[in-house]
């Protein structure tokens, strides 16, 4: 009686390439490479179309403003989601902060407005999380019942708070409360104006540098100071804590992180409730920051592009910011230039086009290649027989920005294995 061994063992993988799914990370290099790049193109289509608004300081600065509540509602959800609870609701935890930073903004301090604002938004954080975690309650359903309610609550509140007594006759109405404070913001002495200075010369490549930065450092809010400190926070937090992994390891299997001893509703009820609050932060930046009341309506639908921008960025707080900036500016390019400068872009997208349709090409995708080439020849036409944009086109450009990029990155994504599924406590022991 023999047996037979089988000795046969895999080749090692050529030199540069990783075994079985391993993700490719970009070195220092490349990213810094990849920016430059980035900005050079940019450079090149603001010198060929005129379009001097493009990397202005003014464009950056709005862009800024606003990119930072729809980068608060996607963190929101980065939270939610890696401890497996899909939040549709922030958009009406925004809207909750929106109500509670006007609410107590015009009665007292913005500071105390903007307590108010990530309260309230806690608040639709445990509502959601009782429903999810503790009842069952299927994500999606209770959060689009927390956008609804949120909407309806708010409606109700404003038109008993803001319609009578003093808050009527200081501007209030059932829209919209009484103004409040203005929160401080702050310039770099110095540094604003003389990279305004080089930005004026319109000069290539360097005046473009100048404006970003300027913008990044000129009537800059401290609350979006503060928003950046919790993007590098939650970074920590999650990958360089043991609280952090713990809270992943329960959007990833909670069954297997409940066996090791891990309170998983408790994680997750700390998850969403902190999503909660960051969503409410974002509400209270747009009504204390951005306007300086609250006003029906005035979200816009920010929770679901935070979303789309938590979901672009892989569920990582690198990516999503990067997505957050890009809706920002498409944002900021239709409220301030209009048509002209949303037409310069097209040529942008034609070059972008062009690029990956080679891309494709080169990795034998063929009929995707075709698809990204005749589209690169439309808009091409496009651009070349208009000088401006329509005005409904450009009121649409941050949601046409938003289809684009999560069409374009949908075959790289990964959500966390267990996000949206139910959990009932026990199932691990």
């Amino acid at each position: 009686m023999s047996v037979t061994t089988d000795t046969t063992t895999t080749p090692p993988p050529p030199a540069g390439v990783k075994r079985g799914n391993a993700k490719r990370k970009f070195s220092l290099a490349q990213v810094l490479m990849i920016i430059a790049g980035a900005l050079i193109l940019v450079s090149a289509v603001r010198i060929i179309t005129g379009a001097d608004q493009l990397t202005s300081e003014g464009q950056i600065s709005a862009a800024l403003g606003l990119a930072v509540p729809i980068g608060l509602a996607g963190l929101a959800g980065l939270w939610s989601e890696r401890a497996g609870v899909v939040n549709i609701g922030l958009e009406g935890m925004m809207i909750l902060g929106t109500f509670g930073a006007g609410w107590v903004g015009w009665q007292s301090s913005p500071w105390l407005g903007l307590i108010a604002g990530v309260g309230f938004g806690v608040l639709g954080g445990l509502l959601h999380a009782i429903a999810t975690i503790t009842f069952g309650v299927d994500h999606i359903v209770s959060g689009v019942a927390i956008n609804l309610l949120a909407l309806g609550v708010t409606q109700y509140l404003a038109k008993l708070f803001f319609n009578n007594g003093e808050a009527q006759v200081k501007g209030g109405n059932p829209k919209q409360s009484p103004p409040a404070d203005a929160l401080p913001s702050f310039s770099i002495p110095g540094l604003s104006s003389g990279l305004e200075s080089i930005q004026n010369h319109h000069w290539f490549l360097i005046s473009d540098i100048a404006g970003i930065l300027g913008g990044l450092v000129t009537e800059v809010s401290w609350v979006t100071v503060i928003a950046v400190l919790l993007f590098v926070g939650t970074w920590w937090i999650l990958w360089k804590t043991a609280f952090g992994l713990r809270l992943r390891s329960c959007g990833e299997n909670p069954i297997a992180a409940e066996s090791l001893g891990v309170n998983v509703y408790s994680y997750k009820y700390a998850a969403v409730a902190v999503s909660g609050g960051l969503a409410g932060l974002g509400g209270a930046f747009l009504a204390l920051v951005t306007s300086h009341i609250y006003l029906e309506g005035q979200t816009g639908g920010r929770g679901y592009i935070g979303l789309a921008a938590m979901i672009f960025g892989n569920w990582r707080p690198g990516g999503l910011a990067m997505g957050a900036g890009l809706f920002g500016f498409s944002d900021a390019l239709q409220l301030r230039n209009g048509g002209t400068t949303v037409h310069a872009l097209l040529l942008l997208l034609v070059v972008l086009l062009a690029a990956l349709a080679g891309w494709k090409a080169y990795k034998k995708a063929m009929l995707q290649a075709a698809i990204s080439a005749v589209v690169a020849v439309a808009i091409l036409v496009w651009y070349l027989l208009t000088d401006d944009v329509p005005g409904d086109f450009v009121g649409a450009t941050p949601y046409v920005v938003t289809l684009l990029v999560l069409s374009l990155s949908a075959q790289r994504l990964r959500m966390p294995k267990a996000d949206g599924m139910r959990y009932r406590k026990g199932q691990g022991k």
